[in-house]
């Protein structure tokens, strides 16, 4: 059978497909996942819509994606969600798994994708071990999100006097003129996750010329560098000659993070090799379907054939 394949990356910022048909593709964007609803009939929708403005029968869909907790991680709940009658396989899975494939394909070794979130997911010969990912107010620490709000707390603490003076305070006023009315406005705003993520890039590019920043920058790239050296052990590669480690997302693009964090894992494990930028999200979604039975992600993956 022809496989038919629509891959689906769906993630805060936006959900993004690909068609893939007769070694043709066309890629698409829609609206974010958000994480306080149930997120199958969010990804469902969209793979509806696909399908319908589609003549090319679709059938496989293979998806990543964000906020997926255990009670939906159900690739027959989707594909009943889904409902059609073309469709003969859905492939499910976290967007750490995803991301993984993308980066690194099926060789064993560590994905850290540090974006607005962040989650670190190493895979041995047996065994596979996720860091952190614990969202924005229980971890995701050296995400976006946490630079973002290191650099308010930074901000605040330079206009109370209780810390030292930071180009910071100039980035966030200029985002809310009024520094004692900035947390009431922040917390009004449905994207204030966003929002707060956004600081992260003035932290980035003021890391050069204000100490603070760099020291959030520091910070960022040691507790990534640490949790890749964590997932590293967990999954008993620690003694391999070589370990290949692919860093991913937005926060990896500012220098003195991903500088930090190659250092320092260098330092934690000398074997750690740093690859080049590798395949994005969709390439991993879309690698889902091709993966080995007998591959670790595969326990990490929710099948459902018709």
């Amino acid at each position: 059978m022809t496989v038919r394949l629509l891959a689906v990356d769906g993630g805060q910022s936006g959900i993004k497909v690909r068609l893939v048909h007769n070694g043709e593709r066309t890629e698409e964007k829609f609206p974010g996942v958000q994480t306080d609803e149930a997120v199958l009939p969010q990804l469902a929708r969209v793979v509806k819509r696909v399908i319908a403005q589609n003549s090319v029968p679709i059938n496989t869909v293979t998806v990543g994606t964000t906020g997926l907790v255990k009670a939906e991680h159900d690739a027959r709940k989707l594909f009943e969600l889904i409902n059609s009658e073309q469709l003969h396989h859905v492939a499910l899975a976290h967007d750490s798994v995803s991301s993984y494939l993308g980066a690194l394909g099926d060789r064993h070794g560590v994905v850290v994708a540090a974006g607005t979130g962040v989650v670190t997911l190493a895979v041995g010969a047996k065994q596979v071990a996720r860091i952190d990912g614990w969202g924005h107010i229980m971890g995701d620490v050296g995400s976006g999100y946490w630079i973002g709000q290191q650099a308010l707390i930074a901000a605040m603490r330079h206009y109370d006097g209780r810390g030292p003076h930071t180009k910071l305070t100039h980035a966030v006023k200029d985002r809310w003129s009024d520094l004692s009315e900035a947390y009431i406005e922040l917390q009004a705003l449905e994207d204030r996750v966003a929002t707060v993520a956004s600081f992260a890039a003035h932290v980035a590019t003021l890391a050069d010329t204000d100490q603070i920043a760099a020291q959030i920058c520091q910070r960022a790239g040691e507790e990534l560098a640490d949790s890749a050296a964590t997932a590293i052990r967990r999954v008993d590669l620690a003694g391999s000659d070589e370990i290949p480690v692919a860093a991913i997302g937005g926060v990896f693009e500012g220098e003195h993070v991903r500088r930090t964090f190659t250092e320092k894992l260098c330092e934690l494990l000398s074997a750690a090799q740093v690859q080049p930028q590798g395949g994005n999200g969709l390439d991993g979604v879309q690698r889902l379907a091709e993966l080995a039975p007998e591959h670790a992600l595969q326990e990490l993956i929710s099948h459902h054939k018709h």
